[in-house]
């Protein structure tokens, strides 16, 4: 496991090691995994963008995707954790990677979902199109380093998956910023910031040994 800092304005190591990728396989699926506030979002952006204006073509799809729907969640008796390991469709998650590991260009499109927040904080099944000639497929999410079924497959079918380490008191600010944002009052998102956030982060940090590459992400 090595090292190796970026930015939002600095990915540029980050797209040589991608293209070093490209050049051994007809598609690069790539893994991006940190605690909650990580940055998972705005590092796959990012380096999708630098990777397409490098003449990659590339594709963003997140396992957020595949959050049990808020009535489920409700029905199961985990509202009040959700973002937990078990409040996630793992196996359709997996099933998912595997159709995008075997699709070849001229093949149908694949959708993917993916997870709105704001007011609604809610999955959309077949929001994201993945095109058959897509050479870089970048997922990010929390456990996909997790040790135990199903997502102890999802490295079997990435090439590499790297783990992004960033500042815990930065990262808790932003996270909570965030919860604020999507509408919860402070109480309520402070209960989830430092109550199951937190939880899930120590759960995610723990699984950070297992990754190809940690990105220091400011």
């Amino acid at each position: 496991m090595s090292g190796l800092p970026a930015a939002p304005d600095a990915v540029v190591p980050l797209v040589r090691r991608v293209r070093g990728l490209a050049a051994t396989r007809d598609r690069v699926l790539l893994g991006v995994v940190g605690s909650p506030g990580a940055g998972k979002s705005t590092l796959t952006d990012a380096l999708g963008a630098a990777l397409e204006s490098d003449g990659l073509r590339c594709a963003v799809v997140g396992m957020d995707g595949f959050h049990l729907a808020q009535a489920e969640l409700e029905r199961l008796g985990r509202a009040d954790r959700k973002g937990a390991i078990d409040t996630f469709d793992g196996d359709g998650y997996l099933a998912l990677l595997r159709r995008l590991r075997a699709q070849r260009p001229g093949d149908d499109v694949i959708y993917a979902p993916r997870y709105l927040r704001g007011a609604m904080e809610q999955p959309i099944g077949s929001h994201t199109p993945v095109a058959g000639d897509v050479r870089v497929l970048l997922t990010e999410g929390n456990y996909l380093l997790a040790d135990v079924p199903p997502w102890h497959r999802v490295r079997e079918v990435l090439d590499e998956i790297w783990f992004l380490r960033t500042d815990p008191l930065v990262r808790r600010e932003r996270l909570l910023a965030r919860h604020l944002a999507n509408g919860k009052t402070l109480e309520r998102a402070l209960a989830f910031t430092d109550g199951s956030d937190a939880r899930n982060a120590k759960l995610i940090e723990a699984t950070a040994g297992a990754a190809d590459l940690v990105v220091d992400w400011d």
